[in-house]
């Protein structure tokens, strides 16, 4: 398999730059892989596909508001800084992206606010954008946290060319929401409303939550055309023990095991055993799952429309057969369906 296997037009219409109006009332489109049918629904239609006993699977992961503007010292130059991952939390030292990255130097200093009370020291460089920075504030770690919240961006993805607006605070944030650490939202979880989520409980349908902490690792491009020298960048991950005994019972019973995001599935896929059992878990993975692979334990996923050649589409078509899923993204051009974040959902059976 190579890169450009996973190439298709993509209009850049169909790119979501806002949600739709209500969580569950985005579009659906239906995959059955046993007879390569696909069906048009709406998103609170998955109640129909499945039956007491069935599993939902989710990632409770939490987004912070990680984009922060500071100005340079002496010249006073507009700087973002992107929140990627806390190294350490005593010293309070961060991996960053900054932009523009060129005059972003080690020894420069960024500052946050007027009155200087949020000011970062830059330590290190890591990549061409990548920066480690050392903030410095006068306060307790949970004051710290308080001001990064207080002066950061919900981090909607690039592609959206709009300023950020108050109700993406609620909606690029999942329901379930409960552990923070992540940059960006897994999507796919966007679309679940407390309603459907009533209506799901109501018909028996069990959940389990995971944790994976989503890194920008999951949007960089691929850029070698043979996918086995693609490396994925490392994003933490959490699963218990009573949350793996939930995921197993339903794995035995051979109820429908769905896994909504893909991100789920990469916590799923990293953490299951040979004989298919999933253990408790707390480290990190830079799993690639592209075809062919053999998936452990869901049998069923959610997931958005994603973008040419990236690495989520791969995951899709491991699940789903490649030739199936690129006519199935043929037809959702053709019916406008919309893609990426904001956009609409699939659900693979």
């Amino acid at each position: 398999m190579k890169t450009s296997d996973f190439n298709f037009d993509l209009p850049a219409e169909l790119l979501a730059e806002h949600p739709s109006e209500h969580r569950d009332e985005a579009r659906l489109m239906v995959l059955n892989r046993k007879t390569e049918t696909i069906e048009h629904k709406l998103f609170k239609d998955v109640v129909d596909y499945f039956d007491e006993g069935d599993l939902f699977i989710f990632n409770n992961t939490k987004v912070f508001p990680a984009r922060l503007y500071g100005n340079k010292e002496k010249t006073g130059a507009k700087i973002e800084v992107f929140l990627l991952r806390e190294l350490d939390k005593e010293t309070r030292v961060w991996d960053v992206l900054v932009d523009p990255a060129r005059k972003i130097r080690i020894g420069n200093k960024l500052f946050f606010t007027e009155d200087e009370s949020l000011v970062a020291e830059v330590i290190d460089n890591t990549t061409s954008r990548g920066r480690t920075l050392r903030f410095l504030f006068d306060g307790s770690y949970e004051e710290f946290r308080a001001k990064l919240k207080e002066l950061g961006e919900t981090p909607l993805p690039k592609y959206i060319k709009r300023e950020v607006e108050p109700e993406d605070a609620e909606r690029y944030q999942t329901i379930y929401a409960k552990v923070e650490g992540a940059v960006a939202a897994p999507t796919a979880g966007l679309h679940f409303s407390k309603h459907l989520m009533k209506r799901l409980e109501i018909k028996g349908i069990d959940f389990a939550e995971v944790t994976l902490h989503v890194g920008l690792g999951t949007f960089n491009p691929i850029e070698v055309e043979d996918l086995s020298k693609h490396k994925m960048e490392s994003e933490e991950i959490f699963i218990d023990e009573k949350n793996a005994q939930i995921i197993n019972n339903a794995v035995d019973a051979h109820k429908r095991v769905c896994a909504v995001g893909t991100t789920t599935m990469r916590t799923l896929e990293t953490s299951v055993s040979s004989n298919k059992k999933i253990s408790a878990f707390h480290g990190w993975t830079n799993k690639f799952i592209y075809p062919p692979h053999e998936f452990g334990v869901a049998n069923c996923m959610i997931t958005n429309f994603h973008t040419p050649k990236s690495t989520l589409i791969m995951m899709i078509a491991a699940f789903a057969g490649r030739d199936f899923v690129m006519h199935a993204y043929e037809e959702a051009v053709k019916e406008k369906y919309k893609f990426y974040s904001y956009g609409d959902a699939m659900l693979i059976l």
